[in-house]
């Protein structure tokens, strides 16, 4: 089974459907020991197909409108955070704390991008707040990778210890992980079928997500490309954050194409929350598990006050297991789950080519919601649908590699952009999802952190909610 076949499956497609994509592969892209290209190009391929499903059942086609995607553009999309360029400027990728350091008996890897982070990893580690890279490396060498694990992780902090695939898969999270299916589907409840306004199968553009409201409560990568991926499509996508936890500008811009942005205290503002998710659509979390049930944002709450709404989950670990409670990056689940060393060389742990999990994760989950929405025109009911970064590792170290011919890679050039902003003059990856009839581009640029009201900005036009 082909890993496009796989993705689609798992996501409860049609198989008759695949027949509708086609693929360009492309040499030297996104080259790794494991088969990260065939994993982009179904995560990719089986998101452009949903969305074009979509918008075959709101215009009324006969047929499902062709995708073509090619690996290039694929590639670029992969990149993006990497490829984005403001007013000339290259983005900031990651702190200087957040690195592979040489423990005792082996490495340990960190995340401390954020302040709170560096905070929680310098205070569990009995450092100063001022503690340079040296000084950490000192520190860490003389400590078992396995302790420092568990002494930042139990502080709130990011730490992972280098596993061997071996190693992961005898861990109590591995067997978790592996027990669950790529993408986690289930209908709480058996709501009146969803009925949108049809397309104009003669427009401009067919968005198969027009019209609908999605409440973006994500951070990082894997959501935001999934939000972002709506927005593309359509959708009135508001991401909301509190006020006290500012995303990384970089990183917000990057991810925050078609979006508009607002801040939001949850707990002072569960009027302003209820008022939103009374016509949302779509809710999109990426906390780790739980940790926004006390604000009423469950699945089984939401379901329960708003049928028929669609909740879309992301995370690190899964909502299972051991780890499900911890916070996680893809670059630590590389880490945990063996990739890292794979991928690495003269005992050297390395990494994939890009942020391959995140960027895999955040379509197969926009995927996951255009398929919900599908089909809840047919059938009704509720929607949840979870997926976590370690499982899709998980399904990225069996994916059978494919023939690595194709046409000539030119680099990321041919499917980049330039578009003006508030921000500046951006620099970016094109869409690379796409289908025949499909939007070309983004409606809006992104907008600075925290600058839009946290309200909606046209009527609703379903009944979900």
């Amino acid at each position: 089974m082909t890993a496009l076949t796989y993705a689609w499956s798992a996501l409860g497609g049609d198989p008759a459907r695949l027949s509708r994509l086609t693929t360009v592969p492309r040499e030297g892209v996104l080259t790794a020991r494991l088969p990260v290209r065939e994993l982009a190009r179904a995560c990719v391929g089986t998101c452009a197909l949903a969305a074009a499903e979509l918008a075959a059942r709101r215009a009324g086609l006969l047929e499902v409108p062709d995708v073509r995607i090619d690996d290039g553009a694929v590639a670029a999309a992969f990149h993006s955070e990497r490829l984005l360029r403001i007013d000339g400027r290259a983005p900031v990728s990651f702190a200087p704390l957040s690195r592979f350091w040489r423990t005792a008996d082996g490495w340990v890897r960190t995340h401390a991008n954020y302040p709170h982070h560096r905070a929680r990893l310098l205070g569990a580690l009995g450092l100063p707040e001022d503690a340079s890279a040296d000084r950490v490396a000192g520190h860490l060498a003389g400590r078992s990778a396995l302790e420092v694990e568990e002494t930042v992780g139990a502080a709130g902090g990011l730490a992972v210890a280098l596993r061997t695939p071996e190693e992961w898969a005898a861990h109590g999270q591995a067997a978790e992980v592996a027990a669950r299916p790529l993408v986690e589907r289930a209908w709480p409840d058996a709501a009146p079928p969803r009925v949108f306004p049809p397309l104009d199968p003669g427009a401009a553009a067919l968005l198969p997500a027009a019209g609908l409201r999605v409440l973006d409560l994500t951070r990082v990568l894997a959501g935001p490309v999934a939000t972002r991926t709506l927005a593309l499509l359509g959708a009135d996508v508001l991401r909301v954050d509190a006020p006290w936890l500012p995303e990384l500008p970089d990183q917000h811009a990057d991810t925050g194409f078609g979006k508009r942005s607002a801040r939001l205290d949850l707990g002072t503002g569960r009027d302003v929350l209820e008022d939103l998710l009374s016509t949302a659509d779509v809710v999109v979390t990426g906390y780790r598990p739980g940790a926004l049930d006390r604000f009423g944002l469950s699945a089984e709450a939401l379901a329960g006050r708003h049928p028929g709404l669609v909740v879309a989950q992301v995370s690190a670990w899964g909502a299972y297991g051991p780890w499900h409670a911890r916070r996680g990056f893809d670059s630590l689940v590389q880490v945990a789950t063996g990739i890292a060393v794979t991928e690495g060389t003269a005992g050297e742990p390395g990494a994939l080519p890009a942020q391959a999990l995140d960027h895999g994760t955040g379509y197969l989950l926009a995927a996951a919601v255009l398929r919900a929405l599908t089909e809840q025109s047919y059938d009704g009911g509720s929607r949840l649908v979870r997926l976590a970064l370690a499982r899709t590792a998980h399904w990225l170290t069996r994916i059978r590699p494919e023939p690595a011919e194709g046409q000539p890679y030119p680099g990321p050039e041919a499917w980049l952009a330039e578009t003006g902003s508030a921000l500046g003059r951006l620099r970016h990856a094109r869409p690379a999802v796409s289908f025949t009839g499909g939007p070309a581009g983004w409606a809006r640029p992104p907008v600075p952190w925290g600058s839009d009201p946290a309200r909606w900005t046209a009527a609703p036009v379903t009944g979900a909610g």
